[in-house]
């Protein structure tokens, strides 16, 4: 008999210790540490970064796609106020922006979690995510470049919704997104990896949420430095312009947008993006492949060391011949 009393005072006090403010859940998880991102998913996008014309897999509209067709790579090193640009808070854990660290914030006094914060090492993007309950500012409160993220916990997945975020892209090569996209991501923990899952809503340039992810392993002996940004002049540009181009001049098959899908094989609609290319059924109505599918570029991409352009020497001649076939007199 006393030794069962002595076991229900024991079960009494655990459950109490459960009823106290303050104490985690056992569903969620920590997600606190340092993180490596695998790129085995969208390599070239992410690593190396996308070509021009590559509207893949993007719900884009009408407004989107010429937007994006405008774009002129030589806008990076000609506009100083862009070299040290940092990502968006949906694009700032996608590009290449390793390592991951992420710590949690407690209120000294009460010892309740106030939020969570990231760090990525490029450009030393920092993201805030309150977990303390507060709602998000008014509409017309300052808008940043990561946003204002907020938190809750749904199980052992977080679930963060983010708003006012500063104009930004959706891809590195020119697609837009407007001020007024939001976007939720969700955070689940597989033992020593993590998948963040992203939805972003556009309704300037896109039709539909755009749904990306990425993984992350968890590795406690990575380092994480500083990343210093010094923007300077790299190439000359007449005095107040922006290198770009104008609605239509680089839209068509035989502009600079088509060489995407010239490279890969491509037919040149299917790789303009919308949300009709997405699904399945798209591939009874986009036509024959006009040339077979190519290799002269990523042909095997996981990592910054094997991602690249290393095309056999038949290939070599026949991109050559190509490109001299497209060059004007």
């Amino acid at each position: 008999m006393k030794r069962r009393a002595m076991l229900t005072n024991r079960l009494l006090v655990l459950s109490a210790c459960l009823l106290i403010p303050g104490i985690s859940t056992f569903a969620q998880s920590n997600l606190t540490g340092f993180w490596v991102g695998l790129f085995h998913e969208d390599a070239p996008e992410r690593l190396p970064g996308p070509q021009p014309g590559d509207y893949l897999e993007l719900p884009i509209n009408e407004a989107g796609r010429m937007r994006a067709d405008s774009y002129d790579a030589n806008r990076i090193s000609a506009v100083e106020e862009f070299q040290c640009r940092p990502h968006g808070g949906d694009y700032s854990m996608r590009g290449l922006s390793v390592p991951l660290r992420v710590w949690e914030e407690y209120d000294p006094d009460t010892q309740q979690l106030i939020a969570i914060r990231t760090r990525t090492a490029w450009m030393e993007m920092e993201r805030t995510i309150y977990m303390d309950g507060r709602p998000h500012p008014p509409e017309y409160a300052h808008h940043t470049w990561q946003g204002f993220s907020t938190g809750v916990w749904e199980g052992n997945m977080l679930s963060v919704t983010t708003t006012h975020l500063k104009p930004s892209y959706l891809r590195r090569n020119g697609v837009p997104r407007s001020a007024t996209a939001t976007f939720t991501d969700h955070w689940i923990r597989h033992g020593n990896y993590l998948t963040v899952t992203t939805f972003i809503d556009d309704p300037v340039f896109l039709t539909e949420p755009l749904v990306r992810s990425s993984n992350w392993a968890f590795d406690p002996t990575v380092k994480m430095g500083t990343y210093s940004c010094e923007p300077g002049t790299e190439m000359f540009v007449p005095e107040g312009t922006v290198p770009h181009y104008l609605p239509g001049q680089n839209s068509g098959q035989d502009s600079f947008s088509a060489e995407f899908s010239d490279f890969f094989g491509l037919p040149f609609e299917a790789t303009r993006g919308g949300a009709e290319t997405l699904y399945p059924e798209y591939r009874q109505e986009m036509g024959e492949i006009p040339t077979p599918p190519q290799c002269w570029r990523y042909c095997f991409c996981t990592s910054l060391v094997n991602c690249a352009e290393r095309p056999s020497a038949s290939q070599s001649i026949s991109r050559l011949r190509f490109e001299n076939e497209r060059t004007p007199e």
